[in-house]
């Protein structure tokens, strides 16, 4: 007769034996093969036929401060009528997964308003790069972005993969529906309307991190979109894709690149693991940037954080799943917080003007999954309203305290 410490022996020994088994089907399992840069050429490598496809998000770009030197007043007239010699207003859109909606949501109050700007220049990153292009645009697509973010469900984001198949794969699920979401909404047509903002001097910036690099990249999509890039529209759309690919949980996205002729293969995932949300490098310049735009008064940026800032009490199970994932929703929170100061510091050094909008705290509705269209049109509405009657933009980011 086997006793009840043998039988837990032979149990803890059939679960290493079934580990064993995948571990060694995951070491044999036929995956793709990648080409990916050699650590030598990581920072010469590109997007052939793009030159300014992109740039480094910690570094100011060669191509962009050559620019600036040497343009005339002539060339900022005629190359970027839209924002020389003009007022400036920045958007920043941050990641927050389905909690996009709020941002969704006060974007076309504000529209109701009337008052909503012409943006210079939008950035986004994860859900935020979703919203990006529509923001870009304008209200005119208002339509598609409220359509976006109130009848999506987590079935047109992503399928779950089986444990086996997660564990012979790159991710726990595959985003097959989003890929075709995005290919659905971002079109020729919007595309083509992005290229003529960006002939106009206005900029859509994406946020990405490079996964075999492991720095925050910035895609300037008015770039590839005005480009002659047989794939630009796939590239786009790999770029949108990538960025909103939370790692693990989504695939990352490999995107070509080419040096001298020879083709190679980048990794990129969620811009949010580089940061929640940006506007543009701390080493730029912005002052002198300004100054050789002739931009009238004080460029104000508009911060829109997805996310809930103050910290929420929940007492975790002792587990694994639980610990985790309480852990990564703190380091996201704090994360989020660590750059809204950053971008608050960026203001106060080069004279621009601070403002940011965030979910508040007594916003108690519960998701009932990833991705619930009804949890997100009640976020929507909450935004929508909360602009409609004229969104108190914060002037400083959460705890910053005020000299007397």
């Amino acid at each position: 007769m086997i006793s009840r410490a043998n039988k837990a022996m032979l149990s803890c020994v059939s679960c290493l034996v079934a580990i064993g088994l995948i571990v060694t089907i995951a070491g044999c399992a036929s995956v793709p093969k990648r080409h990916p840069v050699p650590p030598s050429l990581t920072t010469k490598v590109g997007i052939p036929g793009i030159s300014e496809a992109r740039l480094w998000g910690d570094e100011w770009p060669k191509f962009s401060k050559e620019r600036l030197e040497t343009f005339t007043d002539a060339d900022y007239r005629q190359y970027l009528s839209a924002i020389y010699n003009k007022p400036h207003n920045y958007l920043a859109i941050s990641g927050g997964g389905p909690n996009g909606a709020f941002g969704a949501g006060l974007l076309l109050g504000w529209t109701a308003t009337g008052t909503r700007p012409e943006f210079t220049m939008v950035t986004g990153i994860s859900t935020g790069a979703l919203t990006a292009p529509f923001a870009f645009l304008g209200p005119d697509y208002d339509d598609e972005l409220k359509t976006v973010y109130t009848t999506t469900s987590t079935k047109d984001i992503a399928e779950k993969r089986n444990i086996i198949s997660a564990l012979l794969s790159d991710s726990m699920a595959d985003t097959k529906p989003l890929k075709a979401l995005i290919a659905k909404y971002i079109n020729a047509n919007v595309i083509d309307a992005i290229a003529r903002e960006y002939k106009r001097g206005r900029r859509l910036w994406i946020g990405t991190v490079n996964l075999d690099a492991g720095r925050s990249v910035i895609w300037n999509i008015g770039a590839i979109a005005v480009s002659n890039h047989p794939h630009k529209m796939e590239l786009i759309h790999d770029i949108l894709r990538a960025s909103a690919s939370i790692p693990v949980a989504f695939p990352p996205v490999v995107i070509s690149v080419e040096i001298e002729g020879k083709r190679y293969d980048e990794m990129h995932v969620d811009g949010g693991t580089g940061s929640q949300v940006f506007v543009y490098p701390a080493a730029v310049d912005w002052r002198h940037f300004k100054q050789k735009l002739k931009v009238q008064g004080d460029p104000k940026i508009y911060v829109i954080r997805n996310s809930f800032l103050e910290a929420d009490y929940n007492g975790i199970k002792r587990k694994v799943f639980p610990i985790a994932t309480r852990t990564i929703d703190s380091l996201i929170r704090t994360q989020g917080i660590g750059d809204l100061y950053q971008i608050f510091s960026l203001c106060e050094r080069d004279g621009n003007d601070f403002n940011l909008a965030y979910i508040p705290s007594d916003f108690t509705e519960e998701p009932t999954e990833a991705f619930d269209p009804v949890y997100m049109g009640k976020l929507f509405e909450l935004g929508y309203q909360m602009a409609r009657e004229g969104y108190p933009w914060k002037k400083y980011p959460p705890g910053f305290a005020i000299k007397p």
